[in-house]
């Protein structure tokens, strides 16, 4: 719980998303116009998304399809009923002059989301609800010094609205929310989490109170469009209510505008009640009734989800809480994790993978499809340190020569001579040359300075140029020296 100080005392947040998530499918919600990204403005909108007079809507399966298998994901109660009901507002960017969601009779009820945070620990947050509605257009203010130009791509587009609870309490946790909500999307295939392109982005709710009091008056900020921008926003806007109300003022139940760039914020306008909206259920459109059945096999159908990859990794694998929270934090990254490690050493296999492959990754700027070397090949040069052919530390010279050349392990190793000396006779000979040649050392060990042991076996690793198996070199001098 992250509590600020301010002038009269302590004052704890209270904080709500509200995500607009873009669903994976070709149509639209009500149409067949494409929902590709990136085309000409106006080069994807039909006459149902353009609202003419007489057209129908539609109702798409694959995002009610979609809406279910992250509500499963979600571990959410899934609706059999559920009704679609117009939203009535007036926008430039909104040709119906209505947008068609859910309020009373959403398709996904209540469910959870566990937060993984830095410290190790778990909570859990509620999850109020997920509804379905069709996306706005988009209006352009930036291209004529006296019009606004408005694009009907996006109209029509199926979003997921999923609202949790105001069960988050520092901006920290926020982040660890919609990391942890993007990674699920991500795992389902129900949303791309692409925050830069528009396809998810978040309404922050906060209200501020003193510890355990009543929760205070909200304020509702739009459309922010990154992990960092949310919490920018959050410490902004928490550190001007206390202000606010720190001096004898009121807050105003408003929605607010948050600038990325300048890390301020405005208002934007009070903030609606449901009521202004005027819902209705929408007389072309008859309430939505799922399947039982339909759902079970969608439910069956669900990839193993973060939580219980994660929960294998440890129990299974062995590998830490840590280990595992980093290579179940994306799909395709736990799927590499796997390709290395199977049949291997997990730990090894981790290790490898969090830190050499990491590193190289964020250095070169390349991404696990653009990769010099695969799941496989990193598994290759895993198979060399264990059978003995090549030590840890060759390993990461060959690794660098992997990475810059492409080629597997064992053709590195094989070309260049890098075999490891694991022949007992061949150590044992280079061990006693060195030893009839540092007498004094030798002395130094047996009057008990247990670290000298370590000068022995840099001489040995310098003399083999770092070839020798280091745990035959250790056993080797400790009977010679012994």
């Amino acid at each position: 719980m992250a509590v600020i100080q301010g002038k009269t005392g302590e004052w704890e947040m209270v904080i709500g998303l509200e995500v607009h998530a873009q669903v994976i499918s070709h149509s639209k919600l009500f149409s067949g116009a494409s929902t590709a990204f990136g085309a000409e403005p106006n080069s994807q909108v039909s006459l149902v998304d353009a609202a003419m007079p007489g057209m129908l809507p539609v109702l798409n399966k694959v995002a009610v399809e979609q809406a279910v298998r992250t509500g499963l994901g979600l571990n959410a109660q899934i609706n059999l009923t559920s009704v679609f009901e117009r939203k009535n507002y007036f926008y430039a960017d909104l040709p119906q002059g209505y947008q068609i969601s859910q309020y009373l009779h959403p398709i996904v009820g209540e469910g959870t989301i566990v937060l993984d945070l830095e410290d190790g620990e778990t909570r859990e947050v509620g999850i109020e609800r997920l509804h379905l509605e069709q996306d706005a257009g988009k209006s352009i203010h930036d291209q004529h010094p006296t019009q606004s130009y408005i694009d009907l791509n996006r109209s029509g587009v199926t979003l997921m609205e999923i609202v949790s609870k105001p069960d988050m309490r520092s901006a920290e946790e926020a982040g660890a929310y919609l990391r942890k909500l993007r990674t699920i999307l991500r795992y389902l295939g129900t949303c791309d989490g692409n925050m830069d392109e528009g396809s998810m982005r978040a309404d922050v709710n906060l209200s501020m109170r003193r510890p355990g009091e009543p929760f205070g008056t909200r304020t509702e900020t739009k459309n922010v469009n990154s992990i960092r921008f949310v919490q920018q926003a959050i410490e902004m806007e928490a550190r001007r209510q206390v202000e606010v109300l720190e001096e004898g003022g009121e807050i105003r139940q408003e929605t607010r505008l948050f600038d990325g760039m300048t890390g301020k914020s405005r208002s934007m306008r009070s903030k609606e009640e449901a009521h202004d909206y005027r819902y209705f259920p929408d007389p072309d459109l008859l309430p939505l009734e799922l399947d039982a059945a339909w759902v079970e096999e969608i439910k069956g159908g669900l990839p193993e989800l973060p939580d219980a990859k994660k929960a294998r990794f440890i129990e299974t694998l062995g590998l830490s809480a840590y280990d595992a929270g980093v290579l179940v934090a994306d799909r395709d990254t736990a799927a590499f994790f796997e390709t290395v490690a199977e049949a291997r050493d997990a730990k090894l296999a981790a290790n490898w993978v969090i830190g050499d492959y990491f590193g190289a990754l964020n250095k070169s700027g390349a991404n696990l499809d653009t990769a010099p070397i695969d799941g496989a090949k990193l598994g290759g040069l895993l198979d060399l340190i264990a059978d003995s052919t090549i030590s840890g530390r060759i390993a990461k010279e060959v690794f660098e020569e992997m990475w810059e050349s492409g080629q597997d392990a064992g053709a590195i190793v094989e070309a260049k001579g890098m075999k490891q000396i694991s022949d007992s006779s061949e150590i044992e000979s280079l061990v006693e040359d060195i030893i009839a040649n540092n007498p004094k050392q030798v002395e130094q060990f047996k009057g008990g300075n247990e670290k000298i042991l370590g000068w022995f076996v840099g001489q040995v690793m310098k003399a083999t140029q770092g070839k020798a198996n280091p745990g035959m070199v250790n056993q080797v001098l400790r009977s010679k020296l012994g």
